[in-house]
């Protein structure tokens, strides 16, 4: 029987490689007169935002540039990029870069737009709009925050806090998978299998909005991220593989941003807001380990998605079997590719395994969606299993 859901996602998907450098003729009529660009020092120093400046220029538009924005946003960063934005009386957004730049866009964009204040938009559907008009142009294959509601920064030292709701998502989303070209081995790596973290805990998701979309959106993400991530990491400027990735992940993105992610997202946080572990190592670094915790309930679920992402495992009879061989591929997968396999090895000490199994428990928006309850013990458990 199906059960009534709600699907929202991105209206505009642009996906051509060299895109952005036509982005005057994209999106120029809906950003309006003057655009913030928010992007990070990085791309701003490789040049990568330049074409996108220049089509943007040329096509009448003053362009304000934002380059400030870190890994793992805070509060503070954002504050500033709505501060020189309505100095500057912007009419739109344009997000640039991977999850980081793009989360600050989109909290940007809303605040501008509605004077609202931050505090009274996080959690879910608290945002009351509107916002300025917002294009997405995502350099990383991982994240897929170019179709999700949802934007997370940190606030304070260490917690992370979300915003999730449809005002948030993007006028459009532009997918140039010649801005991932110059991504190195390990990052692509890393928001590859962050990816694959999205349409897995998409897929087997408790939350009541899992649905048919979701579930066949994750499934095809996992077809094109699992056959090509190992070309991407391999041979950087293949454009069928990074163009493969970046449609993965956006297919991901779609999946989750509508059945949510779970307990892997929800344990790696502490990862990423204590020690500074990129989001998608921190992914990595637990997701066999979370799954195996919850294989006892969601081996059906994993199985029936293994061969999605590893062909020869339809080879494998039998749910439970196939299951345990789909676990074994992603930690396989994750070594072959480079990834730190334990979370000693990426210098998180034993003794603080207590806290960041207390720090999941502030999750609870994610861990009501896993498929099997976990405890602040469980969690513990989990941890010490992966480091």
């Amino acid at each position: 029987m199906l059960t009534p859901f709600v699907f929202n996602t991105t209206p505009s998907l642009v996906f051509d490689p060299g895109a952005a450098a036509r982005l005057g003729d994209i999106a120029a009529p809906l950003l309006g007169a003057t655009v913030l660009l928010v992007t990070d020092p990085g791309l701003s120093k490789l040049g990568l935002i330049d074409p996108a400046v220049a089509s943007l220029r040329a096509a009448g538009t003053q362009v304000i540039i934002f380059d400030s924005v870190e890994a793992d946003p805070s509060r503070d960063t954002l504050m500033q990029a709505v501060e020189i934005g309505r100095s500057a009386g912007v009419t739109g957004l344009l997000g640039f870069g991977g999850g980081s730049p793009m989360d600050v866009a989109k909290l940007a964009a809303l605040l501008l737009g509605s004077g609202e204040d931050l505090d009274g938009a996080w959690g879910v559907a608290q945002a009351k709009g509107p916002r300025l008009p917002l294009v997405l142009v995502p350099t990383t294959a991982g994240t897929g925050s170019e179709v999700t509601p949802v934007s997370i920064i940190t606030v304070g030292a260490e917690e992370k806090r979300g915003v999730s709701s449809p005002i948030i998502l993007p006028d459009i989303a532009v997918l140039d998978a010649e801005l991932t070209f110059g991504l190195p081995a390990a990052i692509t790596a890393a928001t590859g299998v962050d990816a694959m973290v999205h349409a897995i805990e998409a897929y087997a998701s408790g939350s009541a909005n899992n649905n048919p979309l979701s579930k066949m959106l994750a499934r095809e993400a996992l077809r094109l991220l699992g056959a090509h991530i190992e070309t991407a990491v391999a041979d950087g400027t293949n454009t069928d593989a990074r163009g493969a990735m970046l449609l993965g992940s956006m297919l991901a993105g779609q999946a989750f941003a509508n059945s949510p992610v779970a307990a892997v997202h929800a344990l790696a946080y502490p990862i990423g807001g204590t020690f500074h572990i990129p989001h998608g190592l921190s992914n990595a670094l637990v997701l066999p380990h979370v799954l195996r915790f919850n294989a006892p309930d969601a081996h059906a679920l994993y199985a029936e998605i293994a061969a999605d992402a590893f062909p020869q495992l339809a080879q494998v009879e039998g749910s439970q079997a196939r299951c345990a061989a789909f676990i074994d591929a992603l930690a396989d997968l994750s070594a072959r590719l480079g990834l730190p396999a334990r979370l000693r090895d990426v210098g998180i000490p034993q003794d603080a395994i207590p806290k960041m199994a207390s720090d999941a428990m502030l999750q609870q928006r994610l861990l009501v969606n896993n498929p099997r309850p976990v405890s602040e013990t469980d969690a513990a458990n989990i941890y010490k299993a992966a480091w």
